[in-house]
């Protein structure tokens, strides 16, 4: 009995924490305003963010980035899907941020950064 509670645990938590797999770009596509971030899904004390990624035709453009009291849009740069997960360019590098997601639905995503760093994100 005891086998059979813990082979059901196990399985349960495995689907609780599955990760979302990808297929295409054209499931990120859209307006995504990006609500908060936090270091670890139970930090205690998330980062109210400001900015807003958009997804279009390969690209995505974040816009509304705050720095030194004023906002700035950063150019739009390369995304794709690889092995279910997103990965976007980074400006001035052939290097990329990979992304996992989390948690995705017609109006709320969740990103988890290749470095742990989870983003929360609001469809507009």
């Amino acid at each position: 009995n005891l086998a059979t509670v813990l082979l059901g645990l196990s399985i349960f938590g495995s689907a609780v924490y599955a990760d979302v797999t990808l297929q295409s770009t054209a499931e990120m596509e859209g307006t995504w305003k990006l609500q908060t971030s936090k270091n670890t899904l139970t930090d205690k004390d998330p980062v109210t963010r400001e900015d807003t990624w958009v997804f279009k035709d390969g690209k995505v453009t974040i816009l509304h980035i705050p720095r030194e009291g004023t906002y700035y849009d950063q150019p739009p740069v390369a995304y794709e899907v690889e092995d279910g997960k997103l990965k976007v360019a980074i400006i001035g590098s052939s290097r990329f941020d990979l992304f996992t997601v989390v948690e995705k639905d017609d109006k709320n995503m969740t990103l988890k950064g290749k470095y742990g760093g989870y983003y929360f994100f609001e469809k507009k």
